[in-house]
């Protein structure tokens, strides 16, 4: 194995971690029984919410995309070698 092969590893390994931690972070989008009752959440907390959200999403998109694009470039890499 040589050193870019390994380096390669390595980033695989923490944008696979990176993606795990950011799909578990996000909220899931049922409202439980609090929807059937009627209660609803503040307008603050709803905007406060979509932001760490969107963020949380678009992590999750970036670490996917690396891992796909890694995964391909290793896969590349040992056909050659």
């Amino acid at each position: 194995m040589g050193v870019l092969s390994v380096i390669l590893s390595v980033i695989l390994i923490l944008a696979c971690l990176f993606m795990i931690v950011t799909v578990l972070l996000q909220s899931s989008n049922v409202r439980g029984l609090g929807a059937v009752a009627g209660q609803m959440d503040s307008y603050f907390s709803k905007n406060k919410a979509k932001t760490v959200e969107a963020k949380l999403a678009l992590g999750t998109k970036i670490a996917a995309v690396v891992f796909v694009v890694l995964s391909l470039l290793m896969l590349v890499l040992d056909k050659i070698a």
